[in-house]
């Protein structure tokens, strides 16, 4: 059975309630069980936190076991050298996430420090981007 974590950013447990024409109005758990529901045969974990230290932690601690990472960095993605380093450093593969088209944002969001480091890049499709980045992680 493989082993995939998403690991979530800043301000993502907050899916369902912050800028719904933007994030939708789903949670991220209620999506999380209906991918579960769809791979039984993937161990999906999953891992949220609001705080750069923490989501490295998570990076490191997984990073050397898992089969791969889904990673949305939320807005570290703009800003995080240090995830860029961390990715870097582990073997599992990182596929980088955003529920938006973040080339269709503002102009800070058009630059990501951690896309050299992940395997690829997915964006743009609501929640489905995580089934994509799974699907390319399994294959």
């Amino acid at each position: 059975m493989k082993h995939i974590l998403i690991i979530n950013g800043p301000n993502l447990n907050l899916l369902g309630l912050r800028e719904p024409g933007v994030y939708g109005s789903r949670t991220f758990d209620s999506y999380l069980d209906e991918l579960r529901s769809a791979y039984p045969g993937v161990d999906i974990a999953y891992y949220q936190s609001n705080h750069e230290g923490a989501l490295i932690d998570k990076l490191h601690d997984e990073g050397f076991n898992a089969d791969g990472i889904i990673l949305n960095a939320g807005a570290y993605t703009h800003t995080s050298i240090a995830l860029h380093d961390a990715i870097k450093a582990i073997t599992a593969p990182v596929v980088e996430v955003h529920i938006s088209n973040v080339h269709q944002r503002e102009d800070f969001r058009h630059h990501s420090c951690i896309s050299a480091a992940c395997r690829g890049v997915i964006c743009g499709f609501g929640l489905d981007s995580y089934r994509l980045a799974l699907e390319a992680l399994i294959a």
